[in-house]
């Protein structure tokens, strides 16, 4: 026996609760709200909330209330818990009962009372309460019978059932009085077994439908539906079963109708049925009884459904009908009635059809109206010939069957005037030349016209209504034949003329039976223009001035004729000859239309200024020309042309500013701009600004100057070789205001400028001559003729000698032997030792001008003042010195010993003459002489070239 509940713990911060007066020791804490014992697993009644009642009398009972919720958690006491408290107060527990299965809900199962001691005059505190069930079950529940005495009563929620649920259940009553005094103990209650009624399953076991007959309303659970003509057969099987698993007898009422229940259920019908002869619906009572006696009982519908086993006739007795043509659709023509026997009293289902092909006419398939669908024409095939319609009129009663009954109806269609007389064409397009002569027959129009009616009475017209802007000069023969004439003289040239090219006329044609249908003839006559005029330019003669720049395609001028026909023939435009033998086709072309003339090919006044051809302007028949004149304008288009337009040069670092380096200067050449028109500035690679162009403007050639100094000691200079990007323009002599609109060209030359640092001294040793001495003079401007004369004379005099020493030397050519091209060590001639002394000059000579007395070309320095003549066989372009190789094996063949480094301080063209004046002639090529000149330039450049390696421009400076 589980042990009654223990005491409850209080919340926290709370005391003890204090004991009533004058009573024992202190209840233990009852269950809170919700939390009291549970008395099964969500079943039967739970802990009740404690409630006073009687506080009027004096005296407080105890109640407790049923918990809100079922799921609260049971509590359960044990024995110890209830040692030394528990009291009988349970009277007539524990005990065993029993219930019927199926009891309704309130049944009384068991009744006891509780008896309380005389220090429990207040009542009982905790009622007596289910607090377990085994099995759980909430099928039970205590009620008060009034004061102590209680009973077990059934709660109908789940019912009793013998045969599926427990047949025994243990239920743990408990009670609690106001002394704390506890008592728990079991009430066993038996299920009994009790015979019930069979039930229905399937579709029986559904809720009863209401089903309305003749005489009264029936509740039937299942409705059959049975074919008349079907053959006896088993139409329905009754399931149903015993509670007790007990044989089932079937019966079924009443007893008259044509249909059996068999021991095993089957409904089966006994008779063929007719629809027309016996009842539609039968309703059967079928009664299931147990062997006991119990029974169950459930009504089935069986209705019989009539099927079709008639065939529909016609009721509508005419055949032949008549209407006008041209109906409107919807017409009705006829009503076409039939019935089915299968029917009997109500409207037939029948559906009526138009068996034969036919677009006229269409019949409702409800009601078998005829009414018109299309357009009914009497006067086209095949009504023109044949103008009655038969209908094949088929009524069938719509079902599997195919009763069906079927009737030809004729339809007469009678002919109306409903058609205007019709011309094919409706238009007419005719020609006339102008100045036609009146009376001239243009077309007969009766020959186009006609009315389709069929009638002959419908089917005449005649031709009114001449109209139209200029029909005065048109008329009609008649208005029966329908002849259109010319009846006068139309000149289109005429200022009296209206000016018409096409006369628009219209003509009527009409019926005339009534109703008086017509329709409207359109006529369009066009007068033919004579070509009596020719074409006319405005001009004779045509001039446009065009700019060399302008773009192939674009317009240059217009030439405009006339023809003084009417209206105006089209003109069409053609270049046919040109002066001399160019075929101007090609550069020119004129739009055969609108007369404009386009260039194809770019102009160019350098090559041709004026351009002269011949247009012809025709209007198929005649034609006319005019001469057309294009100038070319100049326009500056031509962009300077630069020699060199590149070169690479080198230059020591410490070289004075103001020089002209290494004579470098550029000749420019522009076909269309004055040579005065150059600008030259360097637009990149020019850091510093160390290099600048004089002149730099105005002037056709111009020379490269050192404007500034180059400082690599600082960290101002860093560069050791400047690309520089000179661009030379053609706008020197355009105004600041015009250079917006101007045409400017721009030329580019690059320069590439190597820098050479910290050059050293060295001397250069040719066979037969030796440098010994190296001096350096100033000399102020106004002596600047002292170091001409000295240096004139050190030239001619290493002239001489090299002049000599080549003649030596070129001896053994002259006598047809081969020369070897390095000589043997026994055939060397003495060396002729000369001592030179060579005073180097600052002398820069940065300037070039024509000698106006002989002509000749010479070089002066700006800065001393100093003049020389400049060497014809210098080259004009320095770039030459760029192209030569150095080769070892030519150098061996030369008898040269290689060279020390020229010095940085030493001018360019004076180390050109010494290298001259003191290298012996190289060997000359096959059938070529070189000077001597000649033959110290090509020598001082090989060995360059082994010196620097990169750059194979001359070296600025000789020795010191």
């Amino acid at each position: 026996m589980p042990a009654p509940p223990a005491p409850a713990p209080r919340a926290a911060g709370t005391g003890p609760a204090p004991a009533p007066r004058g009573a024992g020791p202190a209840h233990p804490p009852r269950c809170p709200s919700g939390t009291g014992p549970a008395w099964r697993s969500g079943a039967g009644p739970a802990a009740r909330e404690p409630r006073r009642e009687g506080a009027a009398a004096g005296r407080v009972r105890l109640r407790a209330a049923r918990p809100a919720s079922r799921s609260s958690p049971q509590l359960r006491y044990s024995s110890s818990e209830l040692a030394g408290r528990r009291t009988q107060l349970l009277k007539g527990l524990p005990a065993t009962s029993t219930v019927e299965e199926n009891s309704a809900a309130g049944v009384s199962v068991y009744d006891f009372n509780v008896t309380v001691s005389p220090l429990a005059a207040e009542g009982v505190a905790i009622l007596p309460t289910i607090v377990n069930s085994n099995p759980l079950t909430e099928a039970f529940d205590i009620e008060s019978k009034g004061g102590l005495e209680f009973r077990v009563i059934t709660t109908g929620n789940p019912v009793l059932d013998y045969e599926t649920m427990p047949k025994s259940f243990d239920l743990q009553i408990f009670v609690e009085d106001v002394t704390g005094r506890t008592d728990l103990n079991t009430l066993t209650i038996h299920v009994t077994d009790k015979n019930e009624h069979p039930v229905f399953r399937g579709n029986l076991a559904i809720q009863s439908k209401i089903m309305i007959t003749e005489y009264s309303y029936v509740r039937a659970a299942v409705t059959i539906y049975v074919l008349e003509g079907t053959p006896p057969e088993r139409i329905f099987q009754v399931d149903a079963a015993d509670p007790e698993n007990a044989k089932l007898q079937y019966s079924l009422l009443p007893a008259t109708v044509p249909f059996s229940i068999r021991r095993s259920g089957h409904i089966f019908s006994t008779k063929e049925f007719d629809y027309e002869k016996d009842p539609h619906c039968y309703f059967l009572n079928i009664t299931v009884t147990d062997p006991e006696g119990l029974n169950s009982t459930k009504t089935v519908n069986i209705n019989i459904i009539n099927i079709d086993d008639e065939r529909p006739y016609f009721t509508t007795k005419q055949r032949i009908y008549r209407i006008p043509e041209e109906q409107s659709p919807g017409t009705i023509v006829a009503n076409v009635t039939a019935e089915d026997p299968d029917d009997e009293d109500s409207p037939s289902r029948l559906f009526y059809s138009i068996q034969s092909s036919d677009r006229h006419f269409s019949i409702n398939p409800a009601t078998g109206v005829l009414q018109v669908t299309g357009r009914v024409d009497r006067d086209v095939l095949p009504l023109r010939l044949h103008p009655n319609i038969s209908l094949i009129v088929r009524v069938e009663d719509g079902s599997s069957s195919g009763h069906a009954s079927e009737m030809e109806i004729t339809i007469i269609i009678d002919d109306v005037n409903d058609n205007p007389p019709e011309c094919n064409p409706s238009a007419f397009r005719k020609e006339a030349n102008e100045n036609t002569t009146p009376g001239t027959f243009l077309v007969d129009l009766r020959n186009y016209c006609k009315d389709i009616d069929v009638d002959p009475s419908n089917n005449q017209f005649s031709f009114t209504g001449l109209s139209g802007f200029g029909s005065n000069n048109f008329a009609l023969e008649s208005t029966v034949s329908g002849r259109l004439l010319i009846n006068g003289t139309i000149d289109l040239e005429n200022p009296a003329n209206p000016g018409i090219e096409v006369y628009t006329l219209t003509v009527r044609v009409q019926d005339i039976a009534h109703p008086t249908y017509s329709n409207i003839i359109y006529i369009y006559i066009r007068i033919k223009p004579v070509n009596e005029f020719f074409p006319v330019f405005r001009n004779l003669s045509y001039v446009f001035s065009v700019s060399e720049i302008t773009k192939v395609g674009s317009s240059i001028g217009r030439l405009h004729a006339t023809d003084k026909d009417c209206p105006p023939s089209v003109i069409t435009y053609s270049i046919v000859a040109a002066t001399g033998t160019r075929d101007y086709t090609n550069i020119f072309w004129i739009s055969p239309t609108k007369g404009d003339v386009r260039i194809l090919a770019r102009l160019d006044y350098e090559t041709t200024q004026k351009h002269i051809f011949i247009v012809q302007a025709s209007d198929q028949e005649k034609s006319t020309t005019a001469s057309v004149t294009v100038n070319v304008l100049e326009v500056n288009d031509e962009e300077p042309v630069c020699s060199p337009n590149f070169f690479s040069l080198q230059i020591p670092v410490n070289l004075a500013v103001g020089t002209n380096i290494n004579g470098f200067r550029i000749e420019c050449q522009d076909r269309d701009s004055d040579p005065r028109s150059f600008r030259y500035f360097i637009n990149e690679g020019n850091e510093n600004r160390h290099f600048i162009f004089s002149p730099s403007a105005g002037s056709n050639t111009s020379r490269l100057i050192l404007a500034s100094r180059f400082d690599y000691e600082s960290g101002l200079d860093t560069n050791w070789i400047y690309s520089l990007n000179v661009h030379i323009t053609d706008d020197n002599l355009v105004s600041a205001r015009d250079k917006t609109t101007h045409l400017i060209k721009t030329g580019t030359v690059t320069l590439s400028i190597r820098v050479i640092p910290n050059p050293t001294t060295a001397t250069t040793t040719t066979p037969g001559f030796t440098v010994v001495t190296k001096r350096e003079n100033l000399y102020s401007r106004s002596a600047w003729y002292v170091p001409f004369v000295i240096t004139l004379g050190a030239l001619l005099l290493l002239g001489l000698l090299g002049s000599l020493g080549l003649r030596s030397r070129c001896a053994p050519a002259r006598k047809g032997r081969r020369t070897p091209r390095i000589n043997p060590p026994e055939k060397k001639k003495p060396k002729k030792e000369v001592v030179v002394t060579m005073t180097k000059l600052n002398t820069i000579f940065d300037g070039e001008a024509r000698d106006p007395v002989t002509g000749r070309m010479y070089e002066f320095s700006t800065q001393s003042g100093a003049r020389r003549w400049k060497k014809s066989n210098e080259p004009l372009q320095p770039v030459l010195a760029m192209q030569v190789t150095s080769s070892a094996t030519e150098k061996r063949g030369l008898g040269v010993d290689t060279a020390e480094a020229p010095s940085e301080k030493e001018p360019s063209e004076k180390r050109k003459e010494l290298t001259a004046a003191t290298k012996p002639a190289s060997k000359p090529s096959a059938g070529q002489s070189e000077t001597p000149g000649q033959s110290g330039l090509r020598l001082q450049r090989k060995k360059q070239e082994s010196e620097d390696g990169e750059l194979s421009s001359p070296a600025p400076y000789g020795r010191n």
